[in-house]
């Protein structure tokens, strides 16, 4: 009996040992995989020319962007109404309340 478990622990450790060799991804022996880490980055990073969206895009008027780029160039541009950090996602009509300064 012992000498069947010597046997078995050998041919397991021989098994583990073997199963080191094998090539990785299915590569043939002999056949190197350098530079395929950088050729699968670059497959990642391809823009799709026709790509297809869940949601469709907002709707934009052109006279509205051509008006924008205009006072752009001229330097009239809108400036955004400023809120505070204090009033962030709260809603100011009808609330009663007194606002935040611009400063906040």
């Amino acid at each position: 009996m012992p000498s069947d478990r010597k046997l078995a622990a050998v041919a397991a450790i021989a098994v583990l040992g073997l199963s080191g060799c094998a090539t990785p991804g299915g590569l043939a022996p002999g056949q190197d995989n350098f530079g395929e880490a950088v050729r699968q980055t670059m497959a990642a990073q391809i823009i799709d020319p026709a790509p297809e969206y869940d949601t469709p895009y907002a709707a934009t008027s052109g006279t509205q962007v051509a008006g924008a780029i205009q006072r752009y160039r001229t330097g009239t541009v809108k400036q955004p109404a400023s809120q505070g950090i204090s009033t962030l996602g709260r809603q100011s009509a009808g609330s009663g309340g007194a606002s935040a300064s611009p400063g906040n």
